[in-house]
Parts: C-alpha cells; sequence; structure tokens
C-alpha cells in the first residue's frame, strides 16, 4: 500500500519506519530542509511540505499523487498561537486531497475536544465535545471538514496525552507547586499503542468515524505524578490542596470491541 504521512515528527517518523518494515511505501513531511535526509536515511520518500491559512508551501500534489492513505499528523499549535486558524490549514488540503482521488485519511486528533467537568465525567466518541473552548471547537471542525467530506473516508483518532521516546507530561510537571485537580483522572497512551491503532486503521477501507485511544487505566492526577517523579528521580510536583476535581475519563472501549484492539505499553 501506498501511504503519505503530512508531517513525520514525534509520532510521524517513528510510525513511518514501522509502516515500512510491514511492507508498505512511504512519503514523509517535514517543514524542515535540515530534516529531510532523517527521513531519506529511514527509507522515506521526503518531502517539505506547509499547511499555512492562505495556502499550502511546497509539492503537495507529489506528495499526495497516487497513494492510498493519507495520514495527517501535524500540531494545530494553538497553545502557542491561539489567534492562529487551524481549520483554515486543513481546508487548503482538502482539494488536494479530492484531485489525488484518495480514497483514506487518517486525521490525528485529541481528546481535548472533550470538556473537564465536576464529577469526572466518563466521555465515548458519541459524546458532545467542548463548545466553550477555542482550541477544542478548531479541532472538531478540522476534524468535521473531513468527516463530512464523502470524496473519501475519514478516520478520526483521538489520542490523549501522548509518553514514550523522552516524552512525558511529568518532565514538565516535575518540581511545579500549585497543580490544579489533583483527584483529575489522567488519560495517556503510549507512542507505541498509537502506531499500532494507525497500523489497524489503514486496512479499514470503508471507516467514515472517530476514535478514541486512551490507555484504560485512569490514576488520580496526584497520585500518578507523585509516583512518576519519585520514579525518575525528578522534584515532586506539589498539587493545590482540597480541590475539587475537574476533568474526564476517555472510554476507549470502542476499538477494543470493534477492532479487537490490545494495549500493550502501560503508562507507567
Amino acid at each position: 500500500m501506498k501511504v503519505a504521512i503530512l508531517g513525520c515528527g514525534w509520532l510521524g517518523l517513528p510510525l513511518a519506519k514501522e509502516l515500512i518494515s510491514q511492507n508498505h511505501e512511504v512519503k514523509g513531511s517535514v517543514t524542515r530542509m535540515e530534516k529531510m535526509s532523517d527521513l531519506r536515511k529511514a527509507g522515506i520518500i521526503p518531502y517539505s511540505i506547509k499547511l499555512f491559512e492562505k495556502g499550502v508551501q511546497g509539492d503537495i500534489s507529489s506528495f499526495l499523487s497516487g497513494i492510498d492513505v493519507l495520514i495527517v499528523d501535524i500540531p494545530p499549535g494553538l497553545r502557542k498561537n491561539p489567534d492562529s486558524n487551524f481549520v483554515k490549514k486543513i481546508r487548503n488540503l482538502v482539494p488536494y486531497i479530492e484531485k489525488a482521488h484518495c480514497e483514506k485519511v487518517i486525521f490525528i486528533s485529541s481528546t481535548s475536544v472533550y470538556p473537564d467537568e465536576m464529577g469526572n465525567p466518563e466521555y465515548s466518541e458519541e459524546s458532545k465535545t467542548d463548545n466553550s473552548s477555542p482550541t477544542a471547537i478548531q479541532l472538531r471542525n478540522a476534524e468535521l471538514l473531513l468527516l463530512d467530506n464523502s470524496n473519501f473516508q475519514t478516520s478520526v483518532l483521538r489520542f490523549g496525552g501522548l509518553i514514550g521516546e523522552n516524552r512525558h507530561p511529568i518532565y514538565h510537571l516535575a518540581g511545579r507547586e500549585n497543580i490544579s485537580s489533583p483527584e483529575a483522572p489522567v488519560n495517556l497512551i503510549h507512542q507505541k499503542d498509537c502506531i499500532r491503532a494507525i497500523s489497524l486503521l489503514i486496512k479499514e477501507k470503508e471507516d467514515n468515524s472517530v476514535w478514541n485511544l486512551v490507555y484504560p487505566e485512569h490514576p488520580l492526577k496526584a497520585d500518578y505524578y507523585t509516583t512518576m517523579a519519585k520514579s525518575k528521580n525528578l522534584g515532586l510536583p506539589q498539587f493545590r490542596k482540597n480541590e475539587e476535581a475537574k476533568g474526564k475519563i476517555i472510554s476507549s472501549d470502542k476499538i477494543i470491541r470493534e477492532l479487537d484492539f490490545e494495549f500493550k505499553h502501560p503508562i507507567s
């Protein structure tokens, strides 16, 4: 199968390597020219592609030409640039997907589309998304741009917090004080389970739906990050005392039930 990965970064590059090991032909994109050699060394056909609100930079037509599956794995960048328009960037991409006659798109999204609430409600793919958060609204609208397009099938994968390959929230939280919601559940997922889920969904040609992917254990925030800090010999995070929890639990029952998915990489 011919696969294009738009965004060969922390997740996209090891994903590309795994797909090549499965005998797929893989094109990959980066935004910095100096990263092109990393793709070549891995056997990935490299492209430099950037999405902007006013258009697409790079040879996007060649990148998408002849592919069976497009994986869109680009960070929205809304935390650093809350005024940027991620939806416009995805909208600029859509005509190129249509023109390439690509049958399948896998869009990497986030469980941040669901609101944190008092009492830590549990959310499935059918749950309503957060209509009060600008970031959640943009993510959901980007998802819908692809899901509602009848020219191709789209699988949306909503990942929890990503860990693995020297990436873990504890490195950001270690030694910090006054951290909120100590009794909120954590919703994390390991990079390798993300790659396994994407590999499965590539085969689901007729799927046009949303999938949650979060490890099905949800320890409390204060307990979990204190334990992780101790295990890595980092400064202990300090949480607010007696603060009522405001969070959520993300259910991954759908992917377990319908795709027989097994989580193989614990979060601790």
